[in-house]
């Protein structure tokens, strides 16, 4: 059993918290993004109200511990480890009440390098705990704007975790899909689970627009993001995001492990 203190010490040395690698200069550019309501940071989510800069830079030091100062422009940014603490704590709390009720589950991520192993060890307790762990529109296509224009990907699912690939179907090697912030490929799923398999999950898993796409359509969801990612945390504050947990989404992949077994641990899960 991992504890609080261990935990901590964990995220701290790690960089998922403390000084983290996300840089202040691009933090305070996902918020100017986000402020003039630019559709490559908001993620799917649609605010009920205008969020300005400087609402915005109170909003994460206060969910986050960035600094709340506008004068701070340079350097790398910070989470309060405290705040991780807690939103796991609360994270875990989530996952034990969907685990007591067996409810249907989906989870998708759009960091499959960093985080597939994360959410995979997740996947594996609900699905053990007699959740069905929702598969949906496997295969599908799914057109999104890149920055190279709009490109075709194809939803796959890992260990009961979606993602989207390149074009060329699976991959040969240790490849596990390609990063995206869009919230297309959530409402392709939740389409398929409605129409096709006649169930929408009680509870999305995931980050960027898996949440805030879930979210936005009234499906509670949960997950990780970090200090550029402010869509998740406005969609927190607007009661349409259950739990965000701060920390450095881009860290290598074992770092998260110990992060599954906590939370496992705090839901009654472990296995």
């Amino acid at each position: 059993m991992l504890s609080t203190g261990a935990l901590r010490a964990h995220l701290l040395a790690a960089r998922l918290a403390g000084s983290v690698a996300t840089s202040r200069e691009t933090s305070l550019r996902s918020y100017r993004l986000f402020a003039a309501r630019d559709p490559r940071v908001m993620l799917g989510l649609a605010p009920e109200r205008a969020w300005g800069e400087g609402e915005l830079l109170r909003l994460m030091a206060d969910r986050c511990g960035v600094s709340p100062d506008p004068a701070h422009v340079r350097g790398p940014d910070a989470i309060d480890p405290e705040r991780t603490v807690a939103a796991l704590e609360a994270f875990a709390e989530r996952l034990a009440l969907v685990a007591e009720r067996r409810a249907p589950v989906l989870l998708g991520t759009g960091h499959p390098h960093r985080l597939l192993g994360f959410y995979a060890g997740l996947a594996d307790a609900l699905s053990a705990a007699g959740c069905p762990v929702l598969t949906p529109a496997q295969g599908r296509c799914v057109d999104i704007t890149t920055r190279f224009g709009v490109r075709t990907y194809h939803l796959d699912y890992v260990r009961g975790v979606a993602l989207v690939r390149e074009p060329g179907g699976r991959p040969t090697g240790g490849e596990t899909g390609a990063h995206t912030h869009s919230p297309l490929p959530v409402r392709l799923a939740l389409q398929d689970a409605a129409e096709r398999l006649g169930v929408l999950p009680e509870l999305v898993i995931g980050d960027h627009g898996w949440v805030c796409g879930a979210g936005q359509l009234g499906i509670e969801a949960i997950g990780p993001a970090d200090t550029d990612d402010p869509a998740l945390f406005v969609g927190e504050a607007e009661g349409r995001v259950s739990v965000v947990v701060p920390l450095d989404d881009g860290v290598r992949a074992p770092f998260y492990r110990p992060l599954t077994r906590y939370v496992l641990n705090r839901a009654r899960l472990s296995q």
